[in-house]
């Protein structure tokens, strides 16, 4: 495959290359891929949630919310239940 890269992309890379972060052209190509890859994965798994929570709605199982202090209470248990989700960081390495 050959890909053509923009003359500032280019002099991107030829900067990470001078500065010791890539060791290769190709590490460059690499590193845009898997970021790509993972921002598709993504995209993906926000898509799924959408359809899920479409078809959610569609069975009556949603939430009405009107009000500002209803918008700020969801929030609050959105913020709550992802915040179950992520590992716990000792406060000594904060």
């Amino acid at each position: 495959m050959e890909v053509h890269l923009t003359d500032d992309q280019r002099a991107f890379i030829r900067d990470a290359l001078q500065s010791g972060r890539i060791r290769h052209e190709e590490d460059a190509v690499r590193e845009a891929m898997l970021l790509w890859e993972e921002r598709e994965r993504r995209r993906l798994q926000i898509l799924a949630s959408v359809d899920r929570a479409e078809v959610s709605i569609s069975r009556g199982e949603g939430r009405k919310v009107s009000s500002p202090e209803q918008v700020r209470q969801l929030a609050d248990e959105v913020k709550r239940r992802a915040s179950e989700k992520l590992p716990k960081v000792p406060k000594e390495a904060l």
